[in-house]
Parts: structure tokens; sequence; C-alpha cells
């Protein structure tokens, strides 16, 4: 299971989140078929994440025991404004 991709959530009404990092990510597994978006605004959780470029690989654990083990790669994404990632 990969993190392909990985988001600000640049599409919706920004007053409304309850902190300035909520990150949409898409997690998808593409051997299966599947793929799962998760709405994440805790910072601790997010700290992984941050000044990452594509193709990195960041674990799963800060996410929670359910992605405790996995490892995901960074495969786009876009910041507030909708610029694309380097």
């Amino acid at each position: 299971l990969k993190l392909f991709w990985l988001a600000p959530l640049s599409d919706c009404d920004k007053s409304q989140l309850p902190s300035r990092s909520a990150m949409k990510l898409n997690i998808a597994n593409p051997a299966g078929g599947l793929q799962k978006v998760f709405e994440i605004d805790d910072d601790k959780k997010l700290l992984p994440f941050y000044d990452k470029r594509m193709s990195s690989e960041v674990s799963g654990d800060s996410l929670g025991d359910e992605f405790k083990g996995y490892i995901f790669r960074i495969s786009g994404g876009n910041d507030k404004q909708g610029f694309p990632m380097k």
C-alpha cells in the first residue's frame, strides 16, 4: 500500500477548516485497484509529510495504528494555491 497523492485541502472553504494545515490524503493500492481519501488536520500526524518531495517515502506510523508498518510514497500533490509539487 503506497500513498499516491498528497494534497492540501485546496478545493474547500478554508473558513470551515479547524486548522490551517489540514490535508487530504488519497491512499491507493494499485495492485488491488482500491483507493481511499482521508482528511487529516492533526499537526502531529502530518509533521512527517512536511517538506517532502515527490517519490519520497514516509512511514505510516504517524497516521495511527491502522497504518503502522506501511511505507507511503508521495507521487503528487499541490499547495494551498493549487500549484503542483516539485
